[in-house]
């Protein structure tokens, strides 16, 4: 490279605050000064020069390991490898989509992102809620719901007699 380039100079510049730094804060005998410069030039000069082609090329998941990720309780993350009950917060906070987590890491359409724990437990309260049904027999299962308990001490109070 040209020392009179603009890069050069750059780099010359960026190799002395970086020894600076590092001599500045580390004990080095006199006669290494040179090498640790030499090391700081080059591992500048190679980051320089080298340019990544494209994205990082992801490893598709295995069969084996699509199957371990998906238990009833829990999903295993490909991103970090921790469990999470649901993917897509998870997901939306790294940027992306399920279809495109879906694709990055090869995994079929059809990938859960909800475990079916929680899946059912929503159900379950979704149905405890009425929520769904038309307002006519909302308020006609709610009002059972009321008058269930209603009737149930008077049962207790038959039976005990």
């Amino acid at each position: 490279m040209n020392p009179s380039h603009p890069k050069a100079v750059r780099l010359v510049e960026l190799t002395a605050d970086i020894a600076t730094a590092y001599l500045s804060h580390n004990h080095v005998q006199s006669s290494d000064i040179p090498k640790v410069l030499t090391e700081i030039h080059a591992a500048l000069q190679g980051a320089l020069h080298e340019r990544p082609v494209g994205p990082p090329a992801h490893v598709r998941a295995t069969p084996a390991e699509i199957r371990r990720s998906i238990t009833h309780e829990v999903l295993i993350s490909f991103e970090d490898g921790k469990p999470y009950k649901t993917l897509r917060r998870h997901l939306a906070r790294l940027g992306l989509t399920p279809e495109a987590y879906r694709q990055k890491w090869g995994l079929p359409h059809d990938y859960p992102m909800t475990s079916a724990d929680y899946s059912k437990r929503r159900s379950d309260l979704a149905r405890a809620l009425t929520l769904g049904l038309p307002l006519d027999q909302a308020g006609s299962a709610r009002h059972e719901r009321q008058a269930a308990p209603e009737a149930a001490p008077e049962e207790a109070t038959a039976a005990s007699e």
